[in-house]
């Protein structure tokens, strides 16, 4: 209910600020708002050619294609002048994300195909490793744990092991993998759920655990900065490990009150030592190694896991074939029903995902989130707060509503102000330390048809903000 709700606002309010800019002058034209694309230039206004200075008039009509551009500092766009058939059309500043009927096609070609290829793909190896026993095994060994967080799941249920598989995925940086495990485990749990359109307690905590984004190999962060020209780009891996950890464990507690969960036990304890230890003992190796060494490391380590898995399940099934013989299939046979499971899961949260990003394109486009944005700005800048952090906020606000979106900003920072300033650091520790909220919620809720989501889109915002700040203290501290 609540995030069908927000969903309508956003619509809504979006539809109506476009309506009223067009027609208070403050908007040329909202055909960029329906057709347009991402980095494209924005139509302003047009003129005829006679209503234009005579330096402009001579610059366009001598210039290659009647095409003028005018070109300013960083802080301004370029302005593009085209004369055609009588008038000039001016166009400045470029379009943030593309527009409604772009969004549609992308959201099916860039987002949904190659998700249902992954989905079909692990969720091919998902059925190997449950008809082979390795996912019942994996439950076995970590009920103990599992339990205590996830009370209302039996012991050995075969969510623990798809939930396992998500957050080892999530850690390690691997999203293409994460996303199947989760939409996985989310079914499994769907099972155990008596009121089919509410969310269960276990799967409350489930996504708000994963979107807290715990990440400990942060690749693709570290990838941007390289090629941004970092002097080294892995200097933001422990911030984003802290930052990450915290927001975690502000999840695990918050819902774990709201569930009564009892926080005393010996084995919640104990996994909770043995991963901080990990961390640390993690974060000590890479800080001895040179700046190759970590460029290498953390390259290699997530893909060298990922094939890991892929060959041991491949293997445990070869082994125990006789399984698959006993349950009249064979491995090839049972990778392809998992396979096609997994392609209509894809097909389900299709219409989920196109909603929420269609939401999202209007948001942006309209320019609501830019006021917004601005607006926070002026605030923090007048309350005495670091201009580097002002200009890193975009990140962190666009976060939760579109991955894609946030890292634009993310790159757009890191060019501006350089990879190195604060302004992009902090922009890398807000892109990697949360998940992408809105996005989450419609694509896991979605898979298994839930229209009630309780509080958890409430709590996985304010564990946004908690990382948010969390994210400002550690860059400040490190930098």
């Amino acid at each position: 209910m609540v995030l069908s709700r927000f969903w309508l606002v956003i619509f809504i309010s979006s539809i109506i600020f476009i309506v009223v800019s067009l027609f208070t002058a403050n908007t040329y034209t909202i055909d960029f708002v329906l057709n347009g694309v991402k980095g494209d230039k924005v139509l302003v206004s047009e003129k005829y050619l006679e209503q234009l200075p005579v330096y402009l008039k001579d610059s366009i009509t001598a210039a290659p294609e009647n095409t003028f551009v005018v070109n300013r500092d960083l802080s301004n766009p370029d302005t593009t002048y085209v004369y055609t058939s009588k008038t000039v059309k001016i166009y400045s500043g470029v379009q943030k994300s593309d527009g409604l009927l772009p969004t549609c096609k992308s959201t099916l070609v860039d987002i949904i195909l190659p998700l249902i290829a992954y989905l079909a793909f692990f969720c091919g190896l998902m059925e190997l490793l449950i008809i082979s026993g390795a996912s019942g095994k994996l439950a076995i060994v970590l009920s103990p744990v599992f339990v205590k967080v996830f009370p209302s799941i039996p012991k050995n249920h075969p969510s623990i092991s798809y939930m396992t598989l998500n957050f080892a995925a999530n850690f390690l940086g691997l999203d293409s993998a994460a996303t199947p495990f989760g939409l996985k485990a989310m079914e499994s749990l769907q099972e155990l759920n008596p009121e089919k359109d509410r969310a269960s307690d276990a799967q409350i905590m489930f996504m708000c655990l994963h979107a807290s984004g715990l990440t400990l190999i942060a690749t693709s962060i570290i990838g941007y900065r390289a090629a941004a020209g970092a002097a080294n780009p892995a200097d933001v891996m422990l911030p984003c490990i802290i930052t990450s950890f915290i927001g975690t464990i502000a999840a695990f507690l918050i819902v774990g009150i709201k569930q009564k969960i009892n926080f005393k036990s010996a084995s919640l304890v104990g996994v909770l030592m043995a991963l901080i230890g990990a961390i640390i003992g993690l974060l000590m190796y890479v800080n001895q190694l040179d700046l190759i060494g970590k460029n290498y490391f953390t390259n290699n380590l997530s893909g060298l896991i990922l094939v890991g898995i892929i060959a041991f399940t491949l293997i445990f099934s070869f082994k125990h074939e006789k399984k698959f013989t006993e349950a009249s299939t064979t491995v090839f046979e049972s990778f392809v029903v998992g396979a096609n499971n997994g392609v209509k899961t894809g097909v389900v949260i299709f219409p989920y995902v196109l909603g929420m990003l269609v939401a999202i394109s209007l948001f942006r486009n309209s320019g609501l989130f830019e006021i917004i944005s601005n607006g926070l700005g002026y605030v923090f800048s007048n309350l005495g707060v670091n201009k580097g952090i002002v200009d890193a906020l975009p990140v962190a606000l666009l976060r939760p509503f579109s991955s894609a979106g946030s890292r634009g900003f993310l790159l757009d920072s890191m060019s501006t102000f350089g990879a190195d300033s604060l302004t992009g650091r902090l922009s890398s520790i807000f892109q990697c330390s949360a998940e992408s909220t809105f996005y989450v919620i419609a694509v896991y809720f979605g898979s298994v048809n839930i229209k009630n989501t309780r509080y958890a889109l409430g709590t996985m915002l304010l564990v946004d903000a908690i990382c948010v700040v969390t994210a400002i203290f550690v860059a400040s501290w490190f930098f």
